[in-house]
């Protein structure tokens, strides 16, 4: 069984490693790094750390938070959305009221009959929102 040594694992990370980048047709070195296994850990380590921070401060600083899920529930803009939805739709329905209401004065001024008789003390329209 092979034994664990720690120098040898030190020796191993701070050996040198050459990274040449040629160019395959004219073999000319176009760049050229003195690399060692601690530089590149170091490096990944680094990257992987700017880019989840680049990611998190995307995500916390840019309305795209309200993108990821458990977002909306959280900060009550379903409810906003309910609330929006049934103001819609009273406003719809008075708009239709008063299109009726309003047809049917055109055709008692024109000298026609209405369609239908629109009693305007029956209809139960809310006032609360003016």
């Amino acid at each position: 069984m092979a034994t664990f040594n720690i120098n040898q694992t030190f020796k191993r990370l701070r050996n040198r490693y050459r990274l040449v980048i040629m160019n395959d047709d004219t073999f000319e070195e176009l760049a050229t790094f003195k690399l060692n296994r601690i530089t590149v850990y170091i490096a990944v380590s680094t990257l992987f750390i700017v880019l989840i921070t680049a990611t998190v401060a995307l995500l916390w600083f840019t309305p795209l938070k309200q993108l990821t899920p458990g977002y909306n529930q959280s900060f009550g803009v379903d409810a906003k959305y309910k609330q929006l939805k049934i103001e819609t739709d009273s406003i719809a329905k008075v708009t239709t009221l008063q299109t009726a209401y309003i047809s049917n004065l055109q055709k008692l001024l024109t000298n026609q009959n209405p369609t239908a008789a629109l009693d305007t003390n029956l209809l139960q329209i809310d006032t609360t929102h003016q």
